[in-house]
């Protein structure tokens, strides 16, 4: 099992065109943990803008009545995908992994597919 300093990393490192990762608290709106980003994408503000995406979304699935769980969303840029996956592990009620990822470089299908295999090994 990895902790969020591990995953985190582990996300950055090992996703190609992987620019920045977070994990957020969407009932706070606060970053528990980033990395990446840098002097011009500021991750705690995107973690903050991105939980009103998710609680949107949830609102919405509640009034249309829909019983299902949300595995990811997906937002495109013109260079960028940001990808929002709820944790839906033991602990991770109420937590989402925020990916950012340059379009140019990445490949969308493998980045889902290891944030899902990141998320099944986060401990927190």
């Amino acid at each position: 099992m990895a902790n969020t300093e591990t995953a985190l990393k582990e996300a950055l490192s090992t996703i190609e065109g992987a620019t920045g990762a977070a994990l957020v608290d969407y009932t706070s709106g606060m970053a528990l943990g980033t990395i990446g980003g840098g002097n011009t994408f500021d991750l705690n503000v995107a973690a903050a803008g991105n939980t009103d995406v998710v609680r949107a979304k949830l609102r919405t699935m509640e009034h249309l009545g829909l019983k299902e769980q949300i595995e990811d969303i997906l937002i495109t840029l013109d260079t960028q995908y940001h990808l929002i996956r709820l944790l839906k592990g033991k602990g991770g009620k109420g937590l989402f992994l925020y990916l950012v990822l340059d379009a140019g470089r990445a490949n969308l299908a493998m980045a889902r597919h290891q944030l899902r295999r990141i998320e099944s090994q986060l401990e927190v």
